[in-house]
């Protein structure tokens, strides 16, 4: 059985001095941000200073790249965004890599989605791709939840038939995806990821894709060890950036995947967890 990662506050391997981090990692939703959805205001003087220090910080999350960016527009300058749960990173507006799916699948997924919706099922797709997030239902309730993650999102008449290069399918379930939706999609699992990103959200992606990937791919084009990087997440989407790190925290408030995987335990997204792990171990 794996060892339960001790709080942050009482892990005496913590450094007495600043530790020598070149890059920080957070997820958004759960983790980041509190439950209301707010970046904390101590973030802002934070990243000031990180910079000073030559630190980069990069947001790492399901959400698409266009919303990222705009979070984060007035100090965007040289940030990078691992965006659409890695499938798609970004500096400057410059791709850095991107992982497409093959639009064959986009549409399978879709065709489950409507066959789910049939059997009554509140579901939906949202077909991500590099430009813009394509959904196919129109009531107010789905669209203020796609509006919350994709800034850059189009109602069309068939997702199935869009005109993009298309990195992810999210799916959005009123319920609880891991044991409606997901089981649903099963047959996509032996060639394709099928990842529980959130209580309601589910991500079917290539096999290669996945914030890990991202971040290891970053970490080689920078230079940047695992003993340089420092990593929270939440929720089962970032299993995998949490083994490229060794500061890896999950969150108080984690999935209990999460928390078992992570080598350190933070204070949950309530309590400020990211920013006060940070000047923790940065000695801020």
């Amino acid at each position: 059985m794996t060892a339960t990662p001790a709080p942050l506050l009482n892990v005496p391997g913590l450094p007495a001095g600043p530790a020598d981090i070149r890059l920080i990692v957070t997820d958004m939703d759960g983790t980041l941000l509190d439950d209301a959805r707010r970046i904390p205001d101590g973030l802002w003087p934070m990243l000031a200073e990180l910079r000073r220090r030559g630190v980069l910080f990069s947001p790492a999350s399901g959400r698409q790249y266009a919303t990222l960016a705009g979070q984060f527009a007035d100090v965007a300058e040289g940030m990078v965004f691992i965006a659409e749960n890695g499938t798609y990173v970004v500096r400057d507006g410059v791709e850095l890599s991107s992982d497409t799916m093959d639009g064959s699948v986009a549409a399978g997924v879709a065709r489950t989605v409507r066959r789910l919706v049939a059997d009554g099922v509140d579901v939906g797709a949202v077909v991500c791709g590099k430009r813009a997030a394509y959904v196919e239902r129109t009531d107010e309730a789905f669209l203020a939840e796609v509006r919350q993650y994709y800034a850059e999102h189009r109602v069309v008449e068939d997702v199935t038939a869009v005109d993009d290069e298309v990195i992810k399918v999210a799916l959005i379930d009123s319920g609880r995806a891991e044991h409606t939706t997901a089981p649903a999609l099963a047959a996509f699992a032996a060639t394709h990821q099928v990842v529980v990103s959130s209580e309601h959200w589910v991500d079917v992606m290539n096999r290669t894709a996945n914030k890990g990937t991202a971040l290891r791919g970053l970490q080689r084009a920078l230079g940047i060890t695992p003993a340089q990087t420092m990593v929270f997440g939440d929720y089962l989407n970032d299993l995998e950036m949490l083994d490229a790190a060794e500061w890896s925290f999950a969150m108080a408030n984690a999935h209990p995947e999460v928390v078992r995987r992570a080598r350190h335990l933070a204070p949950s997204n309530n309590d400020n967890g990211v920013l006060r792990t940070i000047s923790r171990v940065l000695g801020l």
